[in-house]
């Protein structure tokens, strides 16, 4: 009996310094309690729980210990707060031609992860090529006080009063660093490889005349073509038209080259849902892909590798450059680099060799003769 009651004074000793320790889950603790609790300064804990740029200098032990008392205690830390104290929002905006598969998608998950890693909100706005929202959303964006902007494959033409990353926007402000692909070593990859399998006749698919890339890409591949000795054929040159995302462009360009009736071995194509849209067609025509036709795509999106065949592509690390356009425009916002900032970063393709690419058949002529597609609908 005596035991019995030992053992529960016990218990209900136990359970008040619990109780003491450990606040409700119902009841919010402050940045206070918190630090206290864990014995470490309110500084300490509130950079861990920020993310702020200086926390990598704590121990990885400290980290866990902070985030993990502060799930158990219920911890929220105060953003609309904190905010007004140091006259920041720790919000920035992005602005994007579209959400689809493909380019923008793939640099929009670098973005975010970088972003939610350092604890800052994004807006994300797609003006869809129309040139009143590309116009006007900068100032749409600033007015709900951004801290910056990432123009992705969207070029602003304004300076503004706070930093600008562009990924391929190609235009020179001194408000904006440039994250660009090296476009001359991309051409050199694709043209190449097509030149050492043997093709000669190659047909060209160019972007869309809004692309921020199309021109940059196109004098690269011209360069790089009289630099190995290839021609190109105007009448083997077509642009992607129109701004619907999806392979219907790509599908409407190779119907179009063939439409021409001009010989060819191969397609170079600007990116990679156009050269999926292009096997498509050249399939339907019952023109093989590799064995008569071979086609090389770019950006090497995921679809790339599951296609049927596989896409051969230039690989841009797209996930990357959205890492690296976010962790710039952080270092802008924060002013660590007392430095100016460069007005351009250079990023490195790759290239990726599967099913889609093959040695040039011995006669080209045949393969486009009496073979002429109904424009798509």
């Amino acid at each position: 009996m005596l035991f019995r009651s030992a053992k529960n004074e016990v218990h209900k000793n136990y359970a008040m310094t619990s109780n003491r320790q450990q606040p409700s889950k119902t009841r919010t603790v402050s940045l206070k309690e918190l630090a206290a609790h864990l014995g470490l300064s309110q500084a300490t804990v509130s950079r861990v729980i920020n993310r702020s740029a200086t926390s990598h200098r704590i121990s990885a032990t400290t980290q866990q210990r902070v985030l993990a008392a502060a799930t158990s205690m219920n911890y929220k830390p105060n953003v609309f707060a904190r905010g007004l104290r140091n006259k920041r929002s720790f919000t920035v905006g992005v602005i994007v031609p579209e959400i689809s598969e493909g380019y923008s998608t793939s640099v929009l998950g670098g973005i975010e992860d970088t972003l939610l890693q350092n604890g800052f909100f994004y807006f994300v706005v797609s003006h869809r090529h129309r040139d009143d929202l590309l116009l006007g959303y900068p100032r749409l964006l600033l007015d709900r006080a951004v801290e910056g902007i990432i123009a992705v494959d969207s070029a602003i033409h304004e300076d503004l009063p706070i930093p600008v990353v562009a990924v391929s926007g190609h235009v020179r402000h001194k408000s904006t660093v440039n994250i660009e692909l090296d476009h001359g070593l991309a051409a050199r990859y694709a043209l190449e490889h097509l030149h050492r399998l043997g093709h000669r006749r190659i047909a060209f698919i160019k972007g869309q005349v809004f692309s921020s890339d199309t021109v940059v890409r196109w004098n690269a591949i011209c360069k790089t073509a009289a630099g190995l000795g290839l021609s190109i054929d105007p009448k083997l040159v077509v642009q992607l038209e129109g701004s619907a995302p999806g392979i219907g462009p790509g599908r409407e360009a190779a119907a179009e080259l063939l439409r021409r009736k001009r010989p060819f071995s191969a397609i170079f194509s600007f990116n990679d849902l156009s050269a999926i849209g292009s096997i498509t067609v050249l399939h339907d025509a019952g023109i093989r892909v590799p064995a008569d036709i071979s086609v090389v795509g770019f950006d090497d999106i995921l679809s790339a590798s599951t296609n049927n065949p596989a896409l051969t592509t230039v690989r841009q690390p797209l996930h990357e450059m959205g890492q690296i356009a976010a962790t710039m425009l952080l270092q802008l916002i924060q002013r660590e680099n007392p430095d100016p900032p460069k007005s351009s970063i250079r990023v490195v393709p790759t290239f990726i060799v599967r099913g889609s690419t093959t040695d040039a058949p011995p006669r080209v002529q045949s393969m486009t003769k009496n073979r002429t597609p109904t424009k798509p609908a």
